[in-house]
């Protein structure tokens, strides 16, 4: 039934107010239905027409009246007609009024266009979507203490810290997680998505990864300030919960590990996954084989499922009957299921229909907890735009190269594989794609590339300014001295601090200056993406030279800066392909 047929305007549902536009692809609000045919009759036939400039008099006009002209006593004036979508002008003498919609915060929508999947433990905030403005009202924030890079930004690589805990909360979750459980950082993936939004890598941290969690200022539910010690060689789950650790502290033990320093948090516990599950009617999921697992309740047999609710809880927790029946086994279900989650809302009508998202909306924001720089719809929806430029094809899971730990006889925890995870962190810090993504990051990295590519100074043509920007103290100096020392770079000098800090080593130069850049990148192990492109700056004694600035990457003078720029070869699935569990 349409809004006319529905009665009072009052009585209209929301969801159905907003229609597809085809002409720009996005959902537009209808406030009211079409305005209803004018109750004033057309001219009777027998009825004289008015005479006016422009008619000889007793000629009949072929025309209605002129808006400003009256019509005579007793005549029918037809209503001016209008273009189509344009609201029918009053009945003269009548005054035009506007009818208000009602500022009911569960009648007052917003519309996210351009994202269009979703992340499981981040779902909501990853797709485009209705949202109402009460949503506001049910997000959750703590504060990130300054454990994060601020927030993300639009035109940045974003990191985003994904924790689902295992603390007990809300009806029905009494078989799941410790009893008792402060909430700790069971399930854990750092998603870093590429600046240009062509890949995404998710990065799974086990929970009984060995770490040493940081010290970690933290600030209290009561609004204290605290900083909680750090411990070394333990579980990475202690770093929430445990001794009164929040989010940030997971953020610094992330950071301590990889040395990856996040974006923002999300944090969900058991019911994330079961509301947000029925949200969107289930996901599908296959199993290789029969399950049955008395500890996580989850028993279903070989074959594709639709889960939901308690199922799908069951299936993320779940770890005795598959694999080897450790926490290992759990991360690739947990995988599995997400890349389920991304292919329904990418798929199927979710996205398309009103009533879906608003009931997505309303069980994502309750679910979830997030930073206090993530902390408003209006910063969700912007975060879900850019996710939503994600292909589920590019988007990797993979894990975080471990090893049975070999302290323990009995093996419970595991550590951190030297040989292949700093590998896997330098990808990630460098933005490469864990997939083949044939478009503009490949064309972004071959420009890199060409740059180190052509003849090259003599070593005692460079000529470079040497500053610090976030390096160790006195790197600048150390690397002026090993130049001139022991590379022949005698056209060099200190130039102290740098205005600001940075992330990457860089050198800048001009276009005449290139043949030098490919010179002392050489010397230096100066990947192409560190050589910017750019102008000279005037030396003490005038002359033109090169900039070079020594970023918090630097490891010390003598020692290569080539960043990654293939991926490792890891353990990994990608978010288009259904994978059976075993």
């Amino acid at each position: 039934m349409d809004a006319q047929g529905r009665g009072r305007a009052d009585n209209i549902d929301p969801a159905d107010q907003w229609v597809l536009n085809p002409n720009t692809g996005e959902y537009e609000l209808r406030l009211t239905a079409s305005a209803p045919q004018s109750a004033v009759p057309r001219p009777r036939r027998g009825n004289p027409a008015p005479t006016g400039a422009g008619t000889r008099s007793g000629q009949r006009a072929r025309t209605a009246p002129e808006r400003d002209s009256p019509a005579p006593p007793g005549t029918d004036v037809p209503g001016p007609r209008r273009r189509r979508g344009v609201p029918a002008e009053p009945p003269p003498g009548r005054r035009r009024t506007r009818t208000k919609p009602k500022k009911s915060k569960a009648k007052k929508v917003l519309l996210w266009t351009g994202g269009s999947m979703a992340f499981v433990l981040v779902a909501v905030s990853a797709a485009g979507y209705l949202y109402i403005k009460h949503l506001n009202d049910n997000i959750t924030s703590v504060s990130d203490d300054g454990a994060s890079t601020g927030g993300f930004n639009k035109d940045q690589a974003i990191n985003i810290l994904v924790i689902g805990t295992d603390k007990r909360t809300g009806k029905g979750n009494d078989g799941y997680g410790d009893a008792g459980s402060v909430g700790h950082a069971d399930t854990n993936i750092l998603l870093h998505v590429s600046k240009d939004r062509s890949n995404a890598t998710a990065l799974s941290i086990p929970r009984d990864l060995i770490v040493d969690v940081p010290d970690c200022p933290t600030q209290q539910a009561d609004g204290t300030d605290k900083v909680i010690p750090g411990t070394q060689g333990v579980r990475f789950n202690t770093s929430l919960g445990q001794d009164d650790r929040t989010p940030s502290c997971t953020m610094r033990t992330v950071t301590e590990l990889t040395g990856i320093k996040p974006d923002d948090f999300m944090v969900a516990d058991f019911n994330a996954v079961k509301t947000l599950t029925e949200a969107v009617g289930g996901v599908d999921v296959c199993l290789a084989k029969d399950i049955k697992d008395p500890d996580s309740h989850l028993n279903l047999s070989k074959g594709t499922h639709n889960i939901s609710g308690e199922q799908a809880l069951a299936f993320v927790r779940t770890r005795h009957a598959v694999g080897f029946g450790g926490d290992l086994s759990r991360i690739t279900l947990q995988q599995q299921f997400l890349s389920a989650l991304m292919r329904k809302l990418k798929g199927n009508s979710t996205l398309s229909s009103p009533t879906k998202m608003l009931k997505l909306a309303e069980a994502g924001t309750k679910a979830l907890t997030v930073d206090d720089k993530l902390d408003s719809i209006g910063k969700l929806k912007d975060l879900g735009l850019e996710l939503g430029k994600l292909n589920p094809k590019n988007l990797t899971f993979t894990t975080v190269p471990v090893l049975d730990n070999p302290a323990e006889k009995v093996k419970a925890t595991v550590v951190l594989n030297d040989a292949k995870a700093p590998a896997v962190f330098d990808a990630i810090k460098n933005d490469v794609s864990f997939t083949e993504v044939k478009d503009k990051q490949k064309a972004a990295k071959d420009a890199e590339a060409a740059r180190l590519k052509g003849t090259k100074s003599a070593a005692s043509e460079v000529r470079v300014r040497i500053l610090n920007g976030g390096a160790a103290g006195g790197s600048a100096q150390l690397t002026l001295a090993w130049l001139q020392n022991s590379e022949g770079v005698l056209k060099s000098e200190n130039a102290g601090n740098a205005p600001a800090a940075l992330s990457k080593t860089t050198l800048e130069y001009a276009p005449d200056q290139a043949a030098q850049a490919r010179r002392l990148a050489e010397i230096m192990g100066l990947s192409g993406s560190a050589l910017k492109p750019g102008k000279s700056v005037t030396n003490s004694q005038g002359l033109p030279a090169m900039t070079l600035t020594l970023g918090k990457d630097f490891k010390g003078a003598g020692e290569p800066l080539t960043a990654a720029t293939k991926a490792p070869e890891v353990d990994k699935s990608t978010a288009d392909k259904v994978k059976c569990a075993s």
